[in-house]
């Protein structure tokens, strides 16, 4: 198993810290990682990616340009990396915040509102979480225990009292990815 992943959106929103917990989750479950952060020099509000790969075999080169999954958080990432995923590939997008969603046929296509579900659970800053879930939920290539591990050592110890939150909105991802399939 490789998955090849694509994260994108807005700075701000979580970006490489989404990439991050799926990179120490497998590593915790010894598992190949590559981890490639890519942004401008603006951060906050220009734009953020990363590249995320998960090997069960050694990985030759982080540098991809086709994908297995892309999951976009605004509008820009959607127009930009809709083309640079695999055919059969999986794009979960932010569906609150997206005009335009992706059109592709040859491709699972997920919309997720994230934004809005991060509302409701009264923080914000879980949104990049509600998207993991979700995108979990889809393609399970690591287990909820490491995932929480992974997201244990990449939350600073003084906002380990928001794991809890974290770990819910997890959940309701995945809850919000199967409903997304059920109708689709």
């Amino acid at each position: 198993m490789t998955e090849e992943i694509i994260i994108a959106g807005f700075g701000g929103q979580g970006v490489l810290s989404l990439g991050l917990v799926l990179s120490y989750a497998g590593v915790k479950e010894n598992k190949e990682v590559s981890w490639m952060p890519s942004y401008g020099p603006e951060m906050r509000g220009g734009t953020a990616n990363c590249i995320a790969i998960i090997s069960d075999e050694k990985i030759s080169s982080p540098i991809v340009s086709m994908f297995d999954t892309v999951i976009a958080l605004n509008q820009p990432s959607v127009d930009k990396f809709e083309k640079a995923l695999k055919p059969g590939g999986l794009m979960i997008y932010e569906s609150t915040n997206i005009i335009n969603p992706p059109t592709r046929k040859d491709i699972q296509i997920i919309g997720v509102p994230a934004a809005t579900e991060s509302i409701k659970l009264k923080n914000t800053k879980i949104m990049n979480m509600i998207i993991l879930g979700s995108f979990l939920k889809i393609k399970p290539i690591i287990s909820m225990e490491k995932i929480l591990e992974g997201l244990k050592s990449v939350l600073p110890e003084r906002y380990h009292n928001l794991l809890p939150l974290n770990e819910s909105a997890i959940r309701r991802g995945m809850e919000l990815a199967e409903a997304a399939v059920e109708v689709n």
